[in-house]
């Protein structure tokens, strides 16, 4: 299966069937330079991996996140980058990033979700528009896993801070924007004429198998009929 088939089938699965749990927003709550000292004092304490933050004396604090990638197509980056599975064509490279790789992206406070994502592009040397893709947090609560997409105006290390250290708790992840919040326009034309010819296809597959399964209830039908004692 091609990848332009394998990810329209999916986008296609999440809008008829499947969607992302959306979990209602909490409020950004405003901490005083006093409160952030406090929970990064007790955040560094918990940390085991040597990722602390820290505060600056202008109040901003920097730190780390770690993005999980899980992308349903290839990447195009500049082709001297030379890993992977990659096919070329012209001056760039389709570029397969292993299902869940996690990076790691030293930040600020500042840093808005659209920065960070800007930020993952540029780190992988991406050529692709970032309006594809979206950040969503992940967390755990009562047993249940939560996914949530974050607005581009949401800061992911204030986010880290609050959650603490543990990606149990809250973890980020990367991934194209569903069907319904695609920006098309970030799209090259050619993309989309793929889209269109592979919508065509499953549209035609679907044809045909309502037909066989229709002719199938109605074979069933008539040899029933025909199975019915009629009355001279």
């Amino acid at each position: 299966m091609n990848w332009f088939l394998f990810c329209f089938l999916r986008l296609l699965s999440l809008l008829l069937l499947l969607k992302d749990v959306q979990k209602e927003r909490e409020p950004h709550v405003y901490l005083s330079k006093e409160e952030v000292k406090e929970k990064i004092q007790s955040y560094n304490s918990s940390v085991t991996d040597k990722l602390k933050m820290t505060l600056n004396s202008n109040g901003i604090y920097t730190g780390f996140i770690k993005v999980q990638m899980e992308l349903c197509r290839p990447i195009t980056v500049q082709s001297s980058l030379n890993q992977g599975k990659c096919a070329h064509s012209n001056n760039e490279t389709a570029f397969y990033l292993p299902n869940g790789y996690v990076n790691t992206l030293h930040i600020s406070s500042t840093n808005t979700v659209r920065e960070v994502i800007e930020a993952l592009l540029k780190k992988f040397l991406v050529a692709d528009n970032p309006a594809k893709f979206a950040l969503y947090k992940r967390c755990h609560k009562e047993d249940q896993v939560y996914t949530c997409k974050l607005s581009d105006r949401e800061h992911p290390l204030y986010l880290r801070l609050v959650a603490g250290p543990t990606t149990e708790m809250l973890s980020f992840v990367l991934r194209e924007h569903e069907t319904g919040e695609v920006m098309w326009e970030a799209f090259s034309l050619p993309e989309l004429q793929n889209f269109l010819r592979i919508l065509d296809k499953e549209e035609d597959e679907q044809l045909q198998i309502l037909k066989k399964r229709y002719a199938a209830y109605r074979d069933k039908l008539e040899e029933a009929l025909g199975g019915v004692w009629k009355p001279g």
